[in-house]
């Protein structure tokens, strides 16, 4: 069953608040989806990602536009891809970049459109839109019952659930 909660993200500090959030409850073999035009925060989004999953903040973590993918060590290893400059699921392939879905980290890929039919089904995706005064709005939905029941938690105390 689809699962969806939608959250106001005011503040620049709100969506760190619901970055380290997810970083903290993060388990290995985790896939998170960040979709949004560009300028709308999935980069930052990660950042907070990675400072609660214990990276240290001397690792400045930054968009892998042109790299594809940097990884972090944390308290479980983050791969951070960023599928903006790929054609298509074809070219993750050719990079082997599916592999790090199933490895013992967490998995956060920007422009993850490009390689839906490859993506695992077990995942949270995130749509991050922007608003006309700056604000962000982040949908989180998922079709795995138990990753919906562990997010729904965390962002319980994180945040004011709205479910649409």
């Amino acid at each position: 069953m689809l699962e969806e909660y939608i959250f106001n993200l005011s503040t620049l500090h709100d969506t760190k608040k619901l970055g380290v959030g997810i970083g903290d409850i993060a388990l290995p073999g985790d896939v998170i989806c960040l979709y949004g035009n560009l300028g709308a925060g999935k980069t930052t989004l990660t950042q907070a990602i990675a400072r609660g999953l214990g990276v240290p903040s001397h690792c400045y973590v930054t968009s892998p536009s042109y790299t594809i993918m940097h990884q972090y060590s944390g308290v479980i290893p983050l791969y951070h891809m960023d599928f903006y400059r790929l054609n298509d699921s074809g070219d993750v392939i050719d990079l082997g970049f599916e592999e790090y879905f199933y490895l013992d980290g967490l998995t956060v890929i920007e422009w993850s459109e490009r390689a839906e039919d490859i993506l695992p089904r077990d995942r949270i995706s995130i749509v991050i839109s922007v608003n006309k005064n700056q604000e962000r709005t982040a949908r989180f939905f998922t079709l795995n019952d138990a990753l919906a029941r562990r997010f729904e938690k965390m962002l319980a105390k994180l945040l004011k659930i709205e479910k649409p």
